[in-house]
């Protein structure tokens, strides 16, 4: 994890000059912005000396100085290209690059970037833990990425609450002589205390030119785009009007008119039940895995969790699936270190040649056998053929259903 084999090209003036313009990986950038361990064994001893630098939080948000968008920019390359060597741990069967591994570094750059622009040159470490809370999207704007030429991330800060951050970033690739277009990915990240218990107050973001402004209103409406939705979930509210009437259509269609009953279903032709569209799997949490805050890195999650659902997708196909879309990723707590952490994958809707996945993934304690959510991935892949329609039968399932499709009909949109 880390973006170990990412080289740091460009990083703007709020990075410690020590490391402003090495060629250097994230990670050493990182340990020292936030004074984390080396070594597995000495994290408790870096915790506690995190814990003084509470004495360095502002109290309000007002106390902090502005920051520009220019501030928190970062550039960084991946150069499988001229490094022969560094192909191995991105290339995939298919001869195409893993795509789990530039969703670990995504993560990662999106940490720098928010570190970038909350950076106090006057302060050797920074008082902050800045941890991923939300993916709010990324969009794939190429099929292929080629294992053997260098890709080019770059990312700022582009909206600021008081607490928290949305990061935007850019990937590219150097092909047939020039960059083109892979993927754009915002995240949302939140400040917390050195020992990550409580929100910390981060720099205000001053906007520049009309342009910065405009970028700065897209976040506030992003932010109020997740605010409806989480206010529409159906966890919380039934469903509308429409797709209940949907839920009951799939009912009726899936009844068998030989009997009069409402438990006596049958499959349609070129249909599978949801029940038989899963897939499961399970990691144990080793220390190799940590991030700088000794707890189990979020990108490492996030390619745990994507490729359980292309391989989900792929066995529900029989084909190769093509990722469209990665939305709505909400980090709802932490991996600790020694976790069994069970990973749960299920085709949930799909529409022509399109499939959508969920991937939910949760803690057990094996002394209390206590389960506890900690994510949920929604995953959009695409074939090129039409696949079968899945149907659910009981109430969750159809509530899963109707999740699912929410979410497609989203990156429809979103992608125009």
């Amino acid at each position: 994890g880390w973006l170990t084999s990412l080289r740091v090209f460009r990083i703007s003036d709020p990075i410690p000059k020590p490391v402003k313009h090495l060629n250097n990986t994230p990670l050493p950038l990182l340990r020292e912005i936030v004074g984390a361990s080396t070594n597995w064994k000495d994290h408790q001893q870096a915790l506690a000396e995190r814990t003084s630098l509470s004495q360095y939080l502002a109290q309000s948000q007002d106390e902090l100085p502005a920051k520009t968008m220019k501030d928190s920019a970062v550039e960084a390359h991946l150069p499988l290209g001229s490094q022969p060597t560094l192909r191995e741990k991105y290339l995939n069967y298919h001869n195409s690059v893993r795509f789990g591994r530039i969703l670990e570094d995504l993560d990662s750059l999106a940490v720098l970037i928010c570190y970038s622009h909350t950076w106090n040159k006057e302060l050797k470490r920074s008082p902050l833990s800045i941890v991923t809370a939300l993916v709010d999207k990324i969009d794939m704007r190429k099929n292929i990425i080629y294992p053997d030429c260098d890709i080019k991330f770059t990312g700022h800060v582009t909206w600021v609450g008081k607490t928290s951050i949305e990061a935007k970033m850019h990937v590219s690739q150097y092909h047939d002589g020039a960059y083109t277009d892979v993927l754009d990915a915002t995240f949302v990240m939140v400040a917390r205390d050195p020992e990550n218990e409580r929100a910390a107050f981060i720099n205000p973001l001053k906007l520049e030119s009309p342009e910065e402004k405009a970028i700065f209103q897209q976040g506030e409406i992003n932010k109020t785009r997740r605010v409806e939705l989480s206010t529409a979930s159906l966890l919380k509210v039934a469903p509308a009007a429409e797709e209940r009437t949907l839920i009951h259509n799939l009912f009726l269609n899936t009844l068998d008119t030989r009997t009069v009953s409402f438990r006596s279903r049958i499959l349609s032709t070129n249909s599978v039940w949801m029940e038989d569209a899963k897939m499961k799997g399970l990691e144990i949490c080793h220390p190799q895995e940590r991030n700088i805050f000794n707890r189990i890195f979020g990108g490492f999650l996030m390619r745990k969790a994507y490729e359980l659902g292309w391989a989900n997708a792929c066995a529900f196909a029989g084909c190769r699936p093509t990722l469209v879309a990665v939305d709505d990723i909400i980090f709802r707590k932490p991996v600790e270190i020694g976790s069994l952490l069970l990973l749960s994958s299920q085709v949930c809707y799909t529409e022509g040649m399109h499939i959508q996945v969920r991937v939910h993934t949760e803690v057990l304690d094996p002394l209390t056998r206590q389960h506890s959510t900690t994510n949920v991935f929604h995953f959009t892949f695409c074939v090129e053929k039409d696949i079968p329609a899945v149907v659910p039968q009981s109430y969750g399932e159809s509530m899963l259903y109707l999740d699912g499709k929410r979410h497609f009909d989203e990156t429809m949109r979103s992608q125009g």
